[in-house]
């Protein structure tokens, strides 16, 4: 059975093939190189994985992500594509759609993005659900670093908290927007920001994302 995260997957493995292994990308530093061994190595590699969240693991997931980057190109695109072996947690449909949706998504647009005169792509009615779903979700655990109140709103007029406080920003796009804004792409993310002008800079300037 197919879902969301087995698409996104497939759609970030030919923005990578389509883009090639030295194009920029949104995440600082990053070409599309980089960014393919990091997918690979926090599926694959769960003792190197752990340097993501945990500082004193970060040498070790440097020096094994490295080794993934200097693989031949196609061989590490194919890696991407095919995903962790079944014996992985992750390569169970339920844990691969709840952990992988966002995330693939998200690296989708970093390849994107990173090119001039790109535009938000039109996402099929159940993926913009399944992101408003993540999107609400993160609102809270992502929003505590917000400078002010900040309230995730989608153009049919649904809203998620992010952070109480005042004053007030609210943010208005379609669900993919609001997590690419989540996730710490603001200066490449469509919204509408409504809120006093200090605060909408502040807010836009925050240092979201996981």
């Amino acid at each position: 059975m197919g879902t969301h995260a087995r698409a996104e997957r497939a759609h970030l493995a030919q923005v990578l093939t389509d883009a090639g292994p030295d194009a920029p990308t949104l995440c600082q530093g990053w070409t599309t190189r980089d960014l393919a061994a990091h997918v690979v190595v926090r599926e694959r590699r769960l003792d190197a994985a752990g340097g993501i969240m945990m500082k004193a693991l970060a040498p070790r997931l440097a020096r094994v992500q490295a080794e993934f980057a200097a693989r031949p190109w196609p061989e590490l695109v194919e890696m991407v594509a095919a995903g962790p072996s079944k014996r992985s947690l992750l390569g169970v449909a339920a844990v691969d759609e709840a952990a992988n949706v966002v995330e693939f998504f998200v690296h989708c647009e970093d390849v994107r993005r990173a090119k001039p005169g790109w535009e938000p792509r039109v996402l099929d009615p159940e993926l913009a659900e399944v992101l408003w779903k993540r999107a609400s979700g993160m609102a809270k655990l992502v929003g505590r670093r917000a400078p002010a109140g900040l309230v995730l709103r989608r153009p049919d007029g649904q809203t998620a908290v992010a952070h109480k406080g005042a004053p007030v920003v609210t943010v208005t796009a379609d669900p993919g927007e609001l997590v690419m804004f989540m996730s710490g792409r603001q200066g490449h993310s469509v919204v509408e920001m409504e809120g006093p002008e200090q605060a909408v800079a502040a807010v836009r300037g925050a240092k979201f994302g996981l």
